[in-house]
Formats: C-alpha cells, sequence, structure tokens
C-alpha cells in the first residue's frame, strides 16, 4: 500500500531552501539600514553645517558697536575703547543674538576661538558667551591701550580668550578656520581684508575661511563666510536722540 509522505532528502532540501530565503532577507535589510544610517548621518551632518553658517550670520548680523571703560590696572584711570578684537584665530564683539534665546534675549559678549580637534585632528570653533552687564562690564574683557609687537603702534589690548566646558562647539573636524576683517582706509586707497583688527574703530564686514578636514562630495562642506558689519555710529561718541 503507497504511503503519502516526504523523505529525508526532500525535507533536507527544503530546509536549505528556506534558509537561503531567510539569509538572502536578512542580508537585503542590512543593507537597507545601512543605507538609511548613511543617509541619516549624511543628512544630520547637512543640518549641522547649515545651523552652524546660520548661527555664524546671526550673531554678525547682530553686532552692536560698544565703547567699554578698560581698567589696565587698579592704580590707572579707566580708558574708553571700541569693543571689538580681531585675530586670525580669535575674535569678541557684543551681539544681540545668543545661542539659547535667539535675537530676542539679552546682548551678548560673544568669543570665538579656534582649538585643536579631537585626537589633534584639525580644528574647531567654539564660542563662548557672556551675558553683557554694561560698559564696565565689558571692560573686565580688555586691558586698554598697548603697543602691539609687529607695528609698535598704540592697540586694544584684550585678555585671553577661555575655553572650557562652558563653551559651545560651532563647527568641528576642519582643515582650517580662519578671520578676517574688510578695512576701510581714507580714499583713494581700497578697502582690503586683513587678518588682524588694529583699528581704533569697527571693520566692514567680517570673512570667516573654513574647510572640511575630509572633503565629501555628497555632503554640504563647510565654506566662506562673509558677513556685513552694520554700524553707523562714530567710535568713541553717544547717540543723539
Amino acid at each position: 500500500m503507497n504511503r503519502r509522505g516526504v523523505t529525508l532528502l526532500e525535507l533536507l532540501i527544503a530546509v536549505s531552501l528556506l534558509s537561503l530565503l531567510a539569509v538572502g532577507v536578512l542580508m537585503a535589510m542590512r543593507v537597507g539600514l545601512d543605507a538609511m544610517q548613511k543617509t541619516n548621518s549624511r543628512l544630520m551632518d547637512n543640518r549641522r553645517v547649515a545651523r552652524a553658517q546660520r548661527i555664524l550670520e546671526e550673531q554678525i548680523a547682530g553686532f552692536m558697536p560698544l565703547v567699554a571703560e578698560c581698567l589696565a590696572a587698579p592704580d590707572r584711570p579707566r580708558v574708553r575703547m571700541p569693543f571689538f578684537q580681531g585675530e586670525p584665530e580669535s575674535m569678541r564683539f557684543l551681539s544681540s543674538y545668543s545661542l539659547a534665546e535667539g535675537a530676542r534675549g539679552y546682548p551678548r559678549i560673544l568669543e570665538f576661538q579656534v582649538i585643536p580637534g579631537e585626537n589633534r585632528r584639525g580644528v574647531r570653533l567654539v564660542v563662548n558667551e557672556h551675558l553683557y552687564t554694561g560698559p564696565l562690564g565689558a571692560g573686565l574683557f580688555c586691558m586698554g591701550l598697548g603697543a602691539d609687537p609687529v607695528t609698535g603702534t598704540q592697540v586694544p589690548l584684550f585678555r585671553p580668550i577661555e575655553v572650557g566646558p562652558h563653551s559651545f562647539v560651532l563647527a568641528d573636524r576642519l582643515a582650517f578656520c580662519r578671520f578676517w576683517y574688510r578695512e576701510a582706509p581714507p580714499p583713494p586707497a581700497p578697502e582690503r581684508w586683513v587678518p588682524r583688527w588694529l583699528q581704533p574703530q569697527w571693520p566692514r564686514a567680517i570673512r570667516i575661511e573654513m574647510a572640511p578636514l575630509e572633503p565629501d562630495a555628497s555632503r554640504v562642506q563647510a565654506m566662506e563666510l562673509i558677513a556685513p558689519v552694520r554700524v553707523n555710529k562714530i567710535p568713541l561718541t553717544d547717540y543723539v536722540d
């Protein structure tokens, strides 16, 4: 009498085919998940770069002219000077824009500093925010006027920028980051970009040059940013209502 059923060989073939099918499905899922993870990572990096550039634009757009009361030494009188520090890798000024409150918060003294990156690879751009309390409070960051070691002329002197846990990283994994300042000398000399700001006034514009440590054509790259400084006030004078 014939009996219906499967042989051991047929069972082994069926199990093998099912296993191959399961492996194929798992491989397809893994490839899909890896592609989605890379896409999400690229999207987050692009958003991070775009957000950093937007923050820098807002911070410079909120530039506020300030004449600080600087105390060079306890036994010397205070010195009134335009509050702006411009170095190739350091910058300090007063802005109406803050990271926490945007453009609707209290003015902040912003300190930008380029520091080495993680494991000393490349550099990163960080910023400190200090609540503005008035010309006397801003005077704690400056030390009056002194002789420039290169030119010998009298220039504003500032205290070093301190980087710590309170510092916010604006841009990371950069090959370089440099600041430039547009100077408007007396006519007929044309405007020019200088790496250090030594004038007793405010620059016409600020340029920030950045380049990624590892260029990737599929991602938004850190690039040059030029923002005008919209100040129509003459230094060491008061506004007239």
